[in-house]
Formats: C-alpha cells, structure tokens, sequence
C-alpha cells in the first residue's frame, strides 16, 4: 500500500485482516507500519453500544423470526443460507475447513437432515 493509506482492521478480535495488524486501545488507537496507519481497535462496537446492539439486531431478527416460526430443519431445508451456516450436528462436523483444523471425520451438511 502507498504511504499515508489507511486500514481499518474490523476483525482484530479474531486474529486480525494484515500481516501488520496488531490490537490497539481508544486511548491509543492508532500506529504506523511501512507508511501505513492502522486502525485496530478491540471490541469496536463497544464504543456505540446502543447503535451496534440495534444494528445487530436488526441483521439477525429476520433469521430468528424464521426459525421461530419453522423447525430448524425445515429452516435448513428451504434456505441455504442456514444450511451453510450449520457446523456441527450431533457429534458431526459438518463444515470441512473445521472438521480439518480439529481433526476429525468431515459430514456433508445434507446427510444430518
């Protein structure tokens, strides 16, 4: 990147988005790599708690609200969406980049409904 760029590394609480990232604080919340600012703050959202709690609920209330109203397999059945997002199902490791990092026997999602 040019210097003077700026990155904004929104997953610094998982381990971070740039080789160069590191955790930073709101007291000290930004440093300089390579020319580079970085912008890495932990726990962002933290910071405008009540706009992040409405954002968040707001994203996942549809999700809910169908679950809710439909059995979890149904829900799976008729929407990819959640399918995808299942990762384990009784004792079954249905997403295979998981089953690889701990070490055990990969299940194709469509074989636990």
């Amino acid at each position: 990147m040019r210097p003077g760029s700026v990155v904004v590394d929104i997953a610094i609480d998982q381990g971070g988005c740039f080789e160069t990232s590191r955790p930073t604080s709101h007291d000290d919340p930004i440093y300089t790599k390579h020319g580079v600012v970085h912008y890495c703050i932990t726990n962002m959202s933290d910071a405008v708690k009540q706009t992040s709690t409405f954002t968040l609920t707001n994203a996942t209330l549809p999700y809910t609200l169908k679950l809710a109203d439909q059995s979890w397999k149904k829900a799976l059945s008729s929407d990819s969406g959640f399918l995808e997002d299942l990762n384990v199902h009784k004792g079954k490791v249905t997403c295979d980049a998981i089953a690889e990092t701990v070490g055990m026997d990969y299940t194709p999602r469509e074989d636990v409904l």
